[in-house]
């Protein structure tokens, strides 16, 4: 190697040393790595997944909400299917499964006039 190049190759490498030092620095150091990022955004993607469910639930519960408010049939629907009451004149049936069931499955309601 010639001093030529050499001088040329002693100038050249401090910039290069220090252009790898800061690709490093931006890949896998600091607060914001590259790596820290692409965490954040998955993160951010679950989130708004998890607030689209939360809207539409929202909007489900008022819409039931306004119908509870002033349509009587499903409020007598409501009354019926989760508190089990029935009107005068009707009987209600409960099946009670074998205890070998889950306990979602043991309590069933139906209401029927005779």
């Amino acid at each position: 190697m010639s001093k030529a190049q050499q001088k040329t190759l002693a100038r050249r490498l401090p910039g290069a040393v220090l252009l790898a030092v800061a690709v490093y620095y931006a890949v896998w150091g600091g607060e914001y790595s590259a790596f820290d990022l692409y965490r954040l955004r998955n993160e951010l993607q679950a989130a708004s997944a998890g607030l689209a469910e939360a809207e539409a639930q929202v909007d489900s519960l008022g819409a039931l909400a306004k119908r509870l408010d002033g349509d009587k049939a499903t409020i007598e629907a409501v009354a019926r299917e989760r508190f089990g009451m029935i009107r005068d004149g009707e009987l209600l049936y409960r099946f009670v499964p074998a205890a070998d069931e889950p306990p979602a499955t043991q309590l069933r309601v139906t209401a029927r006039t005779p």
